[in-house]
């Protein structure tokens, strides 16, 4: 295992494992009045994995979110129906949060809010039934970025800050670290560069005090350097600062896990954005260019495609007649065309 890169306990699958998931609804045919233990419980967590390795390397989607949402039921099915141990009922519990959350996330990421909502509301409810601290912070980074895509800042700053004071960031540094990195990025959203500032510094300090080999929950398998450079990237350049969050998203794309296809997308489009808003079109059209479906990556979700349409717009605002602008244009417009979406067209 590579030092300072946090993993789970449990592999994650194959892409072909991925698009292959088993069915929640036949499973659900099983969760009748019988014992119900430990292997069931990692029968779903194997189950997660599947679905984060597809997220992981082609994005989201709403079949993925619908089959979160069916893991959800089945672990609460098996809650209700089957003999089990406290321990067993309270891991189910927190599974079916786990799913919901997963659901919560492909709702965010496909910028449907209202869909988000609902998925958060009922994912905290099994949180708290669960009493695990790690899935509560892991709601509350959810909670500020569905805060953000909705425009409540100060609610975003609350959810960050209620990570942050979370049990589990008091028990490890990694969760601490995450925690800090995504109130810096809160912070930075209403202006508070200072409080920004010092706070991508806590997530660093944290980081190199964190344990990569202490086995922690599946779904904060994402967190790694890699992850952690992003964060503070995005902070620094909602603070205006491109030449710095230049920098770090150039060591995010370094860092990054060649199976993390769908991170490299978005953060390859944050480096284009950082570079533009230097006045560096051409690299920046480079830079981009390399974000697009066509250079190998799935179609773009709802968020990725709101990241590309900044880019153009800011473009064609800045440096429209460029030769530059002009090759990014016809491949970004060909692009969705190809994509089955109405075209932006030139500006």
């Amino acid at each position: 295992m590579k030092r300072r890169q946090f993993t789970t306990a449990t592999a994650v699958g194959t892409i072909a494992a991925a698009t292959a998931l088993p069915d929640p609804a036949s499973a659900s045919a099983s969760a009748s009045t019988t014992r119900i233990g430990m292997a069931d419980t990692q029968r779903l967590e194997a189950a997660f994995q599947q679905i984060a390795t597809a997220d992981q390397t082609r994005g989201g989607s709403t079949a993925l979110e619908s089959r979160a949402l069916g893991f959800a039921r089945l672990a609460l099915g098996l809650q209700k129906n089957g003999i089990a141990s406290q321990r067993v009922r309270q891991r189910l519990y927190y599974l079916a949060a786990v799913f919901t959350d997963t659901a919560l996330w492909f709702a965010i990421d496909a910028r449907a809010p209202e869909r988000a909502e609902r998925h958060l509301d009922r994912a905290l409810r099994l949180a708290g039934l669960s009493g695990s601290p790690d899935i509560q912070l892991c709601l509350w980074g959810h909670a500020a970025m569905l805060a953000v895509q909705t425009d409540n800042f100060r609610d975003a700053l609350a959810a960050s800050e209620a990570g942050q004071a979370s049990t589990a960031c008091r028990q490890d540094p990694a969760y601490r670290s995450l925690a800090a990195a995504r109130l810096a990025g809160a912070q930075a959203r209403i202006g508070d560069g200072t409080a920004a500032r010092r706070q991508v510094d806590v997530a660093a300090r944290a980081y190199e005090r964190a344990e990569p080999d202490v086995p922690r929950e599946a779904w904060a398998g994402f967190f790694d350097r890699a992850e952690l450079e992003g964060l503070s990237g995005l902070a620094l350049a909602s603070l205006g600062e491109h030449e710095q969050a230049e920098a770090y998203f150039h060591r995010t794309l370094s860092h990054l896990r060649p199976e993390y296809a769908r991170n490299r997308q978005y953060y390859s489009t944050q480096l284009a954005l950082s570079q533009l808003r230097q006045g560096d079109v051409e690299l920046a059209c480079v830079t981009g260019s390399a974000a697009l479906a066509g250079a190998g990556h799935a179609p773009p979700n709802g968020r990725q495609r709101k990241l590309l349409d900044t880019f153009h717009r800011e473009l064609n605002a800045t440096a429209k007649h460029t030769g530059a602008a002009a090759a990014w244009t016809e491949r970004y417009v060909g692009e969705r065309n190809h994509d089955g979406r109405p075209s932006a067209g030139r500006r």
